[in-house]
């Protein structure tokens, strides 16, 4: 049986994430993914200006700088009227030193963080290990796991689950995932066709009362990078339908100038959850990130959230484990994390959609002026980007005792 510190699920972006705060502070500890090597997730690829912040004292802020796309202005526009209002983060340039979305495609991130925990003789990353067994005691948690057609077990005084919205690790603990799923799943396709030369800003939410749009260039291989674009799909229409190059090429042409084809280098395909797990820790196990938690994109709060989870819980365990408070203290992160992500990223991240798909037109026509009146008035703009950058949400979190 290994003996750990800390044993993390998952080695996506959360779980990585933490797994380098802990080393960072000296802490053994042992990430466990069931995957035979990093995933290649072509979903999330923002970053917003308190993650690069958070990110930076470990090395990573300036390697997702030196690869990714900085986006210092993005567009809310209607498929009908077009721009509807451009915000710039360039207005909170006295709030944080990135005062931008920063893209860069979320798989790169984990690459960087893997090579960044290899540095550290204490910590341990193992693929092609799957957790399938937890047990508690007084002293700490033996985690089974399956490797290839073994059976392994891992001791640790503390586990995380940051193994992803179908969480084994919550299951587990037998934790609630409160929420809803939409009826619509989503579809993003990534053409190199460039929309930049159309008034398209590097991000851009399309609104429209039957298919919204949501785009943002992702810098790729090198320049000039992919637009990543976002589709719901109805209910009724079937995968195959939905990611036949026939229908995405019609989706592209809805909004895009017309072209007989566009480029396509990627498609795929995913459900979309609005959930929150009702516990976020049973007294030695704790969950973060999509284990948590899951929202839909619009507004790019999911995997940042996690991120946030994770520095805030890396703070915390590092605490307990030094001895510098009891462990209380991480029912703090708790209430932290898990308030915010309801008062902040489920919030803003539903009323997105509606405002997106809204049908009703004088509905439509006071939320478009709502906007524009916001976005005219530079008091308004900052703090409408204090909460879409989700600044707010930090400093709300911290207040929470």
């Amino acid at each position: 049986m290994e003996q750990n510190t800390v044993v993390i699920a998952g080695a996506g972006p959360v779980g990585l994430t933490l797994a380098v705060a802990l080393a960072d502070q000296g802490i053994g500890v042992t990430v466990l993914e069931a995957e035979p090597d990093l995933t290649l997730d072509l979903r999330a690829g923002t970053f917003h200006p308190p993650t690069v912040e958070m990110l930076a004292p470990y090395g990573i802020a300036q390697q997702m700088l030196d690869g990714g796309i900085p986006i210092r202005k993005w567009q809310i526009r209607d498929r009908a009227q077009g721009v509807i209002a451009e915000w710039d983060l360039g207005l909170l340039a006295g709030e944080t030193p990135y005062p931008f979305r920063l893209h860069i495609e979320q798989h790169k991130l984990t690459r960087m963080l893997a090579a960044k925990l290899a540095v550290y003789p204490h910590a341990a990353l193992h693929f092609g290990v799957e957790a399938c067994a937890i047990e508690q005691d007084g002293a700490g948690v033996t985690v089974g796991a399956r490797r290839g057609n073994e059976t392994v077990a891992y001791r640790c005084q503390w586990m995380v689950g940051a193994d992803g919205g179908r969480s084994f690790t919550r299951k587990a603990i037998d934790s609630e995932f409160e929420g809803f799923t939409w009826p619509e799943r989503f579809v993003v396709a990534s053409t190199d066709y460039d929309l930049g030369q159309h008034g398209y800003a590097g991000n851009a939410y399309i609104s429209d009362p039957v298919e919204f749009v949501a785009l943002f260039r992702v810098p790729h291989d090198g320049p000039p990078g992919l637009w990543r674009i976002v589709f719901p799909v109805p209910p009724d229409e079937t995968d195959e339908t939905a990611l036949s190059d026939a229908r995405v090429q019609q989706r592209l042409r809805g909004f895009m100038p017309w072209r007989e084809r566009y480029d396509v280098a990627y498609r795929s395909m995913y459900r979309v959850h609005q959930r929150v797990a009702k516990a976020w820790r049973r007294e030695r196990v704790l969950l973060a990130g999509d284990a948590a938690h899951v929202n839909n994109p619009l507004g790019a709060f999911g995997m940042n959230g996690g991120i946030h989870d994770a520095i805030n819980l890396a703070a915390k365990l590092g605490q307990v484990l030094r001895g510098e408070a009891e462990a209380a203290l991480l029912d703090r992160y708790v209430r932290q994390r898990r308030t915010v992500n309801i008062e902040f990223i489920q919030a803003n991240s539903i009323r997105n959609k509606h405002t997106l798909e809204e049908r009703d037109p004088a509905v439509r026509e006071q939320r478009f002026a709502e906007l524009r009146a916001r976005a005219a008035d530079p008091v308004q703009a900052r703090e409408f980007l204090r909460v879409s950058s989700m600044i707010a949400s930090v400093e709300r979190a911290a207040q929470i005792e």
